[in-house]
């Protein structure tokens, strides 16, 4: 019997990480000072503000509603098993009280530390623990201007460079780990985002391994918390000698899964609810509910995990259509969880509008684009011992090749096919499932 672990790599079994592939779903969280502008987690860089310009929002910050543990709440009853909250994004505000700089969430009007809380809720409702540590800092005066920089269109951008040091920002980096990887405890993932070594504007160089020291941080990271899951944006050497942890597409699913010099690899999709990470109040591109159950099936069929994003308002609160998507994912695990956790990819190939993930001997169909009346699938003719939907456990029949039927309205059925025979009504369900138990 194919299993999924073996297409998948294989790896979790022997490194102590299999908690990740087999929970498969997590919640991405962007908050920070962004979420005062409400129009794009990139507003210092798009708008091109300066430190001072950009002062109002940490001067306001107040997130008097935040309560972890509804956050933690919420991701737990959506069918999420792990959290990833930005404890810094790229405009450099910190989330806790870091003992390196004041621009954190202790010196703003709240007052408080999110972060302990935060790590706190998730635990008491089992939910696995991670940091997202940006690797860019538009706030701290050593970190050099560069392509996505808010002051790379400054005239005299080269002339504020002199003087910059960014191995002292990579100290400074190396400290802020220190203390979220000592202070909080046991932590499960931590995402660094992201490298750009390519990337030259008007004569401002990327930035890549070098320039984070990369070695050293990741180092450091495996000495202090040795289980955690490490993120690929570093810029480390990609390899069969040097293995990631964590590929992380962003936004798409990719069409096959991917691979490092043709080895298969733990991997994840990250993506938001619309087109946006942090909070956007005026965005219009949410996705529906057929897209949200579809990128976490898609995903999986091809054995990676979905960390799926919030972003929250500034008062610290998810609004209504965040709550909203979350509903329709925790609905829907609800009924059909056993087809996503533990589950991947299976070596059997699904009919045109279908899925397959696969968990054992069960097989599992989910089915995308509903039929008039039949599914027909290669390779499964007489493999299976009994079949139902999995949202109610409801029997389905099924003709395998020597069924006989009516020569003029019957069913052809082909040598090594199995035909499936629905109701002619969809289910009530975004995406039905479809459990075939197949024989020993």
């Amino acid at each position: 019997m194919t299993n999924a672990a073996t297409i998948s790599g294989g790896r979790d079994a022997v490194d102590g990480k299999s908690w990740f592939t087999h929970d498969r779903f997590g919640m991405f969280i962007h908050f920070g000072l962004y979420a005062l502008g409400a129009r794009h987690e990139w507003l210092k860089n798009r708008e091109e503000f300066t430190t001072e310009a950009y002062q109002k929002y940490f001067d306001n910050f107040d997130p008097d509603l935040y309560d972890a543990r509804e956050w933690a709440r919420r991701a737990r009853a959506a069918g999420m098993k792990y959290v990833v909250l930005t404890a810094k994004h790229h405009e450099g505000f910190c989330l806790w009280d870091s003992k390196v700089t004041d621009y954190k969430v202790t010196n703003t009007p709240y007052g408080k530390d999110l972060i302990g809380p935060y790590v706190e809720a998730l635990q008491a409702e089992g939910l696995k623990v991670g940091f997202y540590y940006s690797l860019l800092d538009w706030h701290h005066p050593d970190f050099p201007i560069d392509t996505h920089h808010p002051q790379r269109n400054h005239p005299d951008a080269a002339k504020l460079n002199e003087g910059r040091d960014i191995s002292r920002y990579a100290q400074y980096m190396r400290d802020q780990v220190t203390e979220l990887l000592t202070d909080f405890g046991k932590i499960d993932v931590i995402w660094f985002d992201f490298s750009y070594p390519r990337r030259v504007h008007k004569g401002l160089p990327g930035k890549g391994r070098s320039d984070w020291e990369s070695d050293r941080l990741i180092k450091l990271v495996r000495e202090l918390q040795p289980d955690i899951i490490v993120g690929d944006r570093l810029d480390l050497p990609r390899d069969a000698d040097h293995m990631p942890d964590l590929v992380t597409p962003e936004q798409y699913t990719p069409r096959v899964a991917p691979t490092v010099a043709g080895l298969p690899v733990r991997w994840e999709a990250c993506h938001t609810f619309s087109g946006s990470w942090g909070y956007y109040r005026d965005e219009t591109t949410w996705k529906d509910a057929g897209q949200l159950i579809n990128i976490l099936i898609d995903t999986v069929s091809l054995g990676g995990n979905l960390l799926m994003n919030v972003g929250p308002t500034g008062r610290g609160t998810f609004d209504t259509r965040a709550i909203t998507a979350l509903d329709t994912y925790g609905d829907w695990m609800r009924l059909n969880g056993r087809a996503i956790y533990g589950a991947g990819p299976s070596t059997y190939k699904a009919p045109n509008g279908c899925r397959f993930t696969q968990k054992g001997n069960r097989l599992y169909l989910h089915v995308q684009t509903w039929p008039f009346r039949h599914i027909h699938i290669e390779g499964l003719g007489r493999k299976v011992k009994y079949a139902q939907f999995l949202h109610d456990a409801s029997e389905l029949h099924w003709l395998d090749p020597d069924a006989e039927v009516d020569s003029n309205i019957g069913v052809a059925v082909g040598e090594g096919i199995l035909t499936l025979e629905l109701p002619v009504l969809k289910p009530d369900v975004v995406v039905p499932v479809i459990e075939l138990i197949l024989k020993d």
